[in-house]
Parts: C-alpha cells; structure tokens; sequence
C-alpha cells in the first residue's frame, strides 16, 4: 500500500508539471523581469530608484493612479450594489429560472473588452440606437456622452454587475428561509432581519466581493482604450502607452508603474481580508 501510495504521488507530480513550467513561464518569469526593469535606467543598465521616484512624483502619472482609484472604487461599489440586489432576486426564482439567469450572468462575465466598448459606442454613440431614440422623443438631458468620465464609469459598472452577481449569489443563497421564520416568530421585521442577522453574516463575502471588482477595474486595458484611446489618465493606458511608445519604449518605467499598481492591489486585498476577519468573528 505504502508503494502504491508513492507510486501514486509520483504519477500526479508528473502530471502536474505542465501545469508548472506554465506557471513559472508565464507568470513568475515576466513578474522578476518586470522588477528587474523597474530598478533599471531607461538605457535597461544599472541599478536606479529613477523610475519609481518618477512615478510617485511626476504629475501625469501621480493623476493615473487617482483616476484609476476612483474609478475602480466607484464601479465596485455600484456594481457591487446593484449585483447584491440582482442575485437576491434569483433567490426568490424557482431552481429552473435561477440556473437560466446564473448561466446568462456567467456568459456575461465574458462580454468585456473591445466588444463591450463597440456595443456601448452602438447604442450610446452620438448617433446610437438609444441616442437617437431619446432625441426623437425630445429626451435629450437622459442621453449622455459615452466617451466622457459618465460613459467610461457606465462601461465599468457594465462588466462589473455579472462578476459581482456569480461571486456574491452563494452567499445570499446560504441565508436559510428559517431563519427568517424565526425572527418573524420573535417579533423582529424584515429590516431588522436584515440588519442583525443578514447583513453581518454577508458582510465577509461583500468585502471579498468588492476587493475582487476593485482588482477587476484597476487592471482593466481594453474597454477604456477601445471606447477613450489615450484620452483618460488611466494606470493600465498609460502603462500601455510606455510599452509601446510613437518615439520609443520606455519598459522600465513602465515596470515601475506596474508594480506600484500591483502593490495597490495587493494592500487592498490584504485589508479586505482583514475587514473580512473582523466580520467574520464579529457575526
């Protein structure tokens, strides 16, 4: 048996390896190269604190990192709102409706990027669908411009409501409907509920949740540069922009940028894990 159980061990080390070396090629890798350049000249020689001390004094980049903070807060939070009403709604769905709606939010986790932009330019576009619609029928002040703050944020908490919903739904679908009957039959109301029992035993999983959309939105590239090109101050456009430069690259300071961003996230994650702790022991 002893044997057989090594023998087992080996055949499953084996088959992990792929897994591995795919690991260590496309993720470990770039991330030391990244560090490396991020110590580096712009000439790619030497040991330098330049390019970080650049980062966190130059104003342009200084103002990437704000708007990419409060951009990514703000669609968390409103994704993360409206999310948590959408998959309490599933809830009161019989199982039929319920898995329907969970694989149409799970599709459109999916719907990011190039399209997501396009589809928005298409229907909220200065000649959009929707523009037009509300021109014709002399609701100009609903229509708003999709290339501007308002419209990027929109884009943002688009994309960010399914992911939100297939993250935060477990946790709503756990809250048992007796617990609801017994504080019915102690005479407590459904805000009350909600207030002691349902809100503290989410709160973990709506802090998890919203660190997981704040991380989504931080390093999102492709939606803001395929609706706004290089016209907003963002991190990743930036970050984008360094890589592939009009005159020429400029990767290190690129790294630099990158590895402030992934700090960020990382003290973000962390104080979510400990606000969720705290939850945790609290409910």
């Amino acid at each position: 048996m002893v044997r057989r159980s090594t023998h087992s061990r080996q055949i499953m080390f084996l088959v992990l390896v792929p897994f591995f070396l795919w690991v260590i090629a496309f993720m470990i890798l770039p991330v030391l190269g990244m560090v490396q350049a991020s110590f580096q000249h712009d000439n790619g020689q030497g040991f330098t604190l330049g390019q970080y001390i650049k980062s966190l004094t130059h104003p342009r980049y200084l103002g990437s990192f704000r708007n990419s903070i409060i951009l990514s807060l703000f669609s968390a939070f409103v994704g993360l709102a409206v999310a948590t009403f959408a998959a309490y709604s599933f809830t009161r769905f019989s199982d039929k409706v319920r898995d329907r709606l969970l694989s149409f939010s799970n599709v459109m986790t999916n719907f990011a990027g190039v399209p997501l932009a396009y589809a928005f330019v298409i229907i909220f576009g200065m000649n959009g669908m929707l523009t037009n619609v509300l021109k014709k029928m002399g609701l100009d002040f609903l229509a708003f411009d999709v290339y501007s703050w308002t419209g990027l944020a929109m884009v943002y908490v688009y994309f960010q409501i399914p992911v939100g919903i297939l993250l935060i739904y477990p946790a709503l679908y756990g809250i048992r409907e007796e617990w609801k009957e017994a504080s019915a039959l102690l005479g407590a109301s459904g805000v009350q509920f909600w207030y002691r029992i349902g809100f503290p035993v989410l709160l973990p999983s709506l802090v998890g949740t919203f660190s997981v959309l704040f991380a989504n939105a931080m390093g999102a590239y492709a939606t803001a540069y395929a609706l706004t090109l290089s016209n907003f101050n963002l991190t990743p456009i930036v970050i984008g922009a360094l890589v592939s430069g009009d005159v020429y690259p400029r990767e290190e300071l690129a790294s630099a940028l990158a590895i402030i961003m992934f700090v960020i996230l990382i003290v973000t994650m962390l104080i979510s894990e400990k606000m969720a702790a705290i939850a945790r022991r609290r409910s």
